[in-house]
């Protein structure tokens, strides 16, 4: 899948968690993770993890 901020595009990585939900990983950004209930929910977290990664790069 990929993801789409502030013109930036980054492939994201979505795997089935084995104790529930899903977790999604952005290999563009080192330790950049996270996780949802839903894949719906992982996403929206996944960008609120990379706008916190960018800001702490920047």
């Amino acid at each position: 899948m990929k993801l789409s901020y502030k013109n930036q595009t980054f492939p994201v990585i979505v795997q089935e968690d084995e104790a529930g939900g899903y977790v999604v990983i952005n290999p563009s950004l080192e330790g950049c993770y996270s996780q949802g209930e839903t894949i719906e929910d992982a996403l929206e977290n996944i960008k609120e993890a990379t706008e916190l990664c960018l800001e702490d790069a920047g």
